[in-house]
């Protein structure tokens, strides 16, 4: 009974507080000499609030409930308002019966260019273009979101997708600086947010998505009650990953599971049986093999 108690709060968030997300936010511009440093500071803070602060759905979070995530901008150029960054996002979720938090993202956009000039007012007007900060911080909240839904629920995150999925349309057709689009358009990369979100909504890869929820619902959420059944979980679904990457060996959502989940796998399969260890392994190797450092380590 608490399990489904636990479950049942988890999905329905019915609770205390309207934000779905906390967000931690740091701003490093290490690179850039000679400018106002002040700037970072507001800008860090102005993103933490939009963030934080705006209401994304229409379920209702606890303060516990509340999606954790941190965020990474690496100021490269600065100029005339102008910022060239590369961004690292990371959201995780809690693992019923545990202290452990699983991460759910770890997701590195090497395009994240907007303008800003201290002080702004980063408002998010859903439908509507107001700035690509805006849309990008937007996008990324979405996306958060949709993954924490697809964990908890087959397909849950779908309308979150498609609301990334609306924000990039708009974006396309927005007039804005070139380096602000970089990220936005099909042609521009087969690894930017575009092909992301086009990906998740793709129905190719509704099994990849079924299989998500698996890993984290029926694997790591049954663990703390019985280690092996849920190890045993994760090892006979991961074929999907395999049948994804070999119908299209370009595809991104694959490369987007295995950042977050590449030390995780590790983890749990060291402990496995060595059937389990070889399967997983040479699966792994098959489908990422630059990580093979990583997954070495599963046979140690």
């Amino acid at each position: 009974m608490r399990k489904i108690a636990f479950i049942a709060a988890l999905l329905s968030a019915v609770c205390l507080s309207a934000q779905e997300i906390n967000c931690t936010v740091t701003v490093n511009s290490d690179q850039i000499e000679g400018s106002n440093k002040q700037v970072y500071e507001t800008l860090k803070t102005a993103i933490e609030e939009y963030m934080n602060q705006n209401r994304w759905t229409n379920m209702t979070y606890a303060e516990k409930e509340k999606i954790e995530c941190s965020m990474l901008l690496v100021v490269k150029e600065a100029a005339d308002n102008m910022y060239k960054c590369e961004m690292t996002l990371q959201s995780r979720r809690p693992v019923y019966g545990t202290s452990y938090t699983t991460p759910l993202l770890n997701f590195k956009d090497n395009n994240f260019n907007f303008t800003y000039q201290e002080f702004d007012r980063i408002e998010y007007q859903q439908n509507t273009f107001t700035t690509n900060l805006t849309a990008m911080l937007a996008y990324y909240c979405y996306l958060i979101i949709g993954h924490d839904q697809d964990s908890f629920q087959r397909l849950g995150g779908t309308p979150f997708f498609q609301q990334c999925e609306e924000i990039v349309n708009a974006c396309q057709s927005a007039s804005m600086e070139s380096i602000e689009q970089k990220g936005w358009l099909a042609f521009d990369s087969n690894r930017n947010r575009y092909a992301l979100i086009n990906n998740l909504l793709d129905e190719a890869f509704k099994k990849y998505r079924n299989y998500y929820y698996e890993y984290h619902r029926l694997g790591l959420d049954e663990m703390s009650g019985n280690v092996t059944n849920g190890r045993a979980r994760i090892a006979e679904g991961m074929p999907v990953l395999k049948e994804a990457y070999r119908a299209r060996p370009a595809t991104y959502v694959i490369n987007t599971f295995l950042d977050a989940k590449a030390e995780e796998l590790v983890d749990i399969f060291s402990k496995g049986t060595d059937k389990e260890k070889k399967t997983v392994y040479d699966l792994l190797m098959d489908i990422d093999p630059t990580r093979q450092t990583t997954y070495d380590r599963m046979n140690e």
